[in-house]
């Protein structure tokens, strides 16, 4: 039997990730709530429709971020999924060397961004008795790795919010767990890594499987989980 449609608020909709999490939702009928910085963008991607409101805001601006939040509950009544897709990623300096601007650039495209989005959406959440909260962390959250200290550190910190989080809520009836791809295929990976095989990274698609999975009623007794999904790394 088909579940009834929900209202999905996805970050970072625009992106390669966003497009295949929204055709996901989309093929399951939910309405869908499509987040991103530039406006035209997300019309260009989607369209609108009365089942789909794409709404501009900058994640890291937190009235911003509440604006997008209240307008999608005003549109729909309510929100029962976060999906945080929005992040960033750089390679930068030795730990001992690396810039402040590299330091905050990471934790707000990686930490901040989903802390803003959770502060807006939770409450609403909590007045409808519960919800689901899917992050996309990274892999390489596990285990640092030489140039890349900023971003490991910050994609571990997602990971130990989406733990926590998970802790506070799960007696409330809200769910929340994160993904953690390896190399995802998209042009611009393809790109900066010219010889090596895609077909061996993880296709956007497969891992917004894996993403409608933890927002579905299946994943019901998941909580706190760091999924790996790695494709054939």
């Amino acid at each position: 039997m088909t579940p009834p449609p929900r209202t999905v608020l996805v970050t970072g909709a625009a992106g390669h990730l966003g497009r295949a999490v929204v055709d996901a939702f989309a093929a399951r009928g939910d309405r869908l709530v499509l987040l991103g910085r530039r406006l035209d963008a997300l019309r260009a991607a989607f369209g609108e429709g009365p089942d789909r409101l794409p709404v501009a805001a900058d994640l890291g601006l937190p009235a911003q971020v509440q604006a997008a939040v209240d307008a999608a509950v005003a549109r729909f009544g309510g929100i029962d999924t976060l999906c945080h897709l929005a992040g960033g990623f750089r390679m930068g300096e030795p730990v001992h060397e690396t810039t402040e601007a590299t330091w905050t650039a990471m934790f707000d495209l990686n930490v901040r961004s989903f802390i803003n989005a959770s502060h807006a959406v939770v409450p609403h959440m909590l007045a409808r008795g519960g919800g689901r909260i899917v992050a996309v962390g990274a892999q390489a959250a596990l285990k640092g790795a030489a140039g890349m200290g900023a971003y490991v550190a910050s994609k571990s910190a997602l990971v130990r919010l989406v733990e926590s989080m998970s802790a506070e809520l799960r007696d409330r009836g809200i769910g929340v767990n994160c993904v953690l791809p390896s190399v995802i295929d998209t042009p611009e990976n393809r790109a900066a890594m010219p010889d090596a095989d895609p077909a061996r990274w993880v296709a956007p698609e497969a891992l917004a499987d894996a993403i409608v999975f933890l927002a579905s009623d299946a994943s019901r007794a998941v909580h706190g989980a760091a999924l790996p999904v790695t494709g054939r790394v």
